[in-house]
């Protein structure tokens, strides 16, 4: 029969042992593909970012990282997908304003708790957006001139790319800022949105710099004004909507990379510094940028600040057009 000190031995070493193991775990993270959903359709800003961070945190920091694209109800059946996934660091999600901030606000029945369900790991970029015309179908050539034309319609439309997203409710701020009741014509994305202008069926958009950029270059869509607080880079000809004379209006998106509720710091840690050693890149920043995207990066603490901020902003838009998704 062991003795109590032989036995408080063993239990020492066994200690010792599980705490090796869990080090050696917690050094091994991550050894296996990281999954980064994204809650829209190919060819999106949202998926073009994911795809460029994916490729680079293999690069830079050998993490195997798989795009799965979940597209429905504006980038809620990924969040909700994300929500319930393990939180072991290997679901993660690629998340934007209107499923991390708006969303709280736009839905009476949300099926995810933003602040309850998901922790941070860094912003990525952000994104402005910029209102745009078919030049075949429409004469404008300035915002003034289209919002005197859309005044003179019986009816003024706008696609979005989703009811609840940034595209909506700045499709009612631009109506509200010139003066015309915008009516919103919701599309399951912003490609569907943008071929809806191309062929005619809608006069007017928002769309992001990235989407908008190949298109105006190539001469099918007339680039009006964009909606951050300074000229795009992209579109330095192009002034803002405060530039334009619609008072103080500006509205813009982000990504952000946010793991499920209770995934280990240590684990959240180090995706930060994965994600900040990608976007400090050089090549990955030059290649972001000129899709027209603003590389970002931030901690852990500056994120969550950036949700909470921007789920009050959005808010005040939501209460005004009284819009609820369900």
């Amino acid at each position: 029969m062991p003795t109590l000190t032989s036995l408080a031995t063993r239990l020492t070493a066994l200690a010792l042992t599980l705490g090796l193991s869990a080090a050696a775990f917690a050094q091994a993270y991550p050894n296996k593909p990281i999954r980064l959903i994204v809650g829209f359709p190919a060819g999106t800003a949202p998926d073009l970012v994911a795809r460029v961070l994916g490729q680079k945190l293999q690069e830079t920091a050998q993490f195997n990282v798989v795009v799965d694209n979940k597209p429905g109800a504006g980038g809620l059946i990924a969040a909700q997908e994300a929500a319930r996934a393990a939180p072991d660091g290997y679901t993660l999600m690629l998340g934007e304003v209107g499923q991390l901030a708006i969303a709280t606000s736009s839905y009476s029945k949300l099926p995810y708790d933003v602040q309850r369900d998901f922790l941070p790991i860094s912003l990525v970029v952000t994104a402005d957006f910029v209102l745009l015309t078919n030049p075949e179908k429409n004469p404008s050539k300035t915002a003034r001139e289209f919002a005197t034309w859309a005044k003179a319609q019986p009816k003024f439309f706008m696609a979005t790319f989703g009811a609840g997203t940034p595209g909506h409710f700045g499709a009612y701020m631009f109506g509200d800022a010139a003066g015309v009741v915008a009516e919103p014509v919701h599309y399951k994305s912003t490609g569907d949105a943008v071929g809806a202008l191309l062929s005619g069926d809608v006069p007017a958009v928002f769309a992001s710099v990235a989407l908008a950029l190949p298109n105006v270059k190539a001469g099918k869509m007339r680039a009006l004004a964009v909606s951050s607080g300074s000229r795009s880079p992209s579109f330095p000809d192009v002034p803002t909507l405060k530039e334009a004379g619609f008072g103080n209006l500006e509205f813009s998106s982000w990504f952000g990379v946010v793991a499920p509720a209770k995934t280990p710091a240590d684990i959240l840690d180090k995706l930060n510094a994965a994600v900040l050693k990608v976007v400090g890149n050089p090549e990955t920043r030059v290649k972001l940028q000129d899709m027209g995207f603003k590389v970002t990066g931030s901690s852990r603490d500056e994120f969550a600040k950036v949700i909470k901020d921007d789920t009050a902003r959005w808010g005040k838009a939501v209460a005004a057009t009284g819009f609820k998704a369900d």
